[in-house]
């Protein structure tokens, strides 16, 4: 499947950026690299719409308010790495009256399941700490550390039903060198996920991406 630039200059229609909301449930580092790249003009043609969190009090809340993108709480419902049907329902329809068309997973700690999954088919992409298909799940920095692997990354890609198996649509790779900590290794993978997420929203927004 291929996302082709939706309404471009010069093609008779009016223009129409990519709409997202950003999912997240920490600090939302990633939500602000991508909030960064929206207010210095190189996420191409999207448009971050919304901020949906899952945590009270989270720092990701914080950072819609400095750049000017609604960013609420909502509540998840009794499971802490997934949603109860009916609230995750609610998550789609809120998601949808934000104006968004597609999602981005910037450190969203739940499993998404059919009601997300169903409203925004292939429109939601994820940031992993890891070179998926390796170490897959939770901490993938701290299992490829404990691993002892020469090099890991992060990886961005779409989401289906399958944690982290949906298809890859880019990787950074993150050499470890004998002088690294687990701390310093996991700062060097961070800092590629700030550049690699903005990266790819801007690419699909532009119709480069295949699916």
């Amino acid at each position: 499947m291929h996302f082709p630039a939706r309404f471009r200059v010069g093609s008779g229609v009016a223009f129409s950026a990519m709409k997202f909301a950003i999912l997240g449930s920490g600090t939302g580092s990633n939500a602000e690299a991508i909030l960064k790249a929206y207010r210095a003009g190189t996420l191409g043609d999207a448009e971050p719409v919304a901020i949906f969190c899952d945590i009270p009090g989270a720092k990701i809340l914080e950072h819609g308010k400095a750049y000017g993108v609604p960013a609420v709480q909502l509540d998840p419902g009794p499971f802490k790495t997934k949603f109860s049907p009916e609230r995750e329902a609610a998550w789609a329809q809120a998601i949808k009256d934000s104006g968004a068309e597609w999602i981005v997973l910037a450190g969203f700690m739940r499993v998404l399941k059919a009601p997300l999954l169903e409203a925004f088919p292939n429109r939601i992409i994820n940031l992993h700490p890891s070179l998926l298909p390796s170490f897959q799940g939770l901490d993938g920095i701290g299992q490829a550390w404990r691993y002892g692997v020469a090099v890991s990354g992060c990886t961005v890609h779409f989401v289906n039903a399958e944690l982290d198996r949906g298809a890859i649509i880019d990787q950074a790779v993150v050499r470890r060198e004998k002088t690294d900590t687990q701390e310093t290794f996991a700062q060097k993978i961070h800092a590629q996920e700030h550049k690699i997420l903005p990266d790819v929203i801007r690419r699909i927004s532009l119709g480069e991406v295949v699916l």
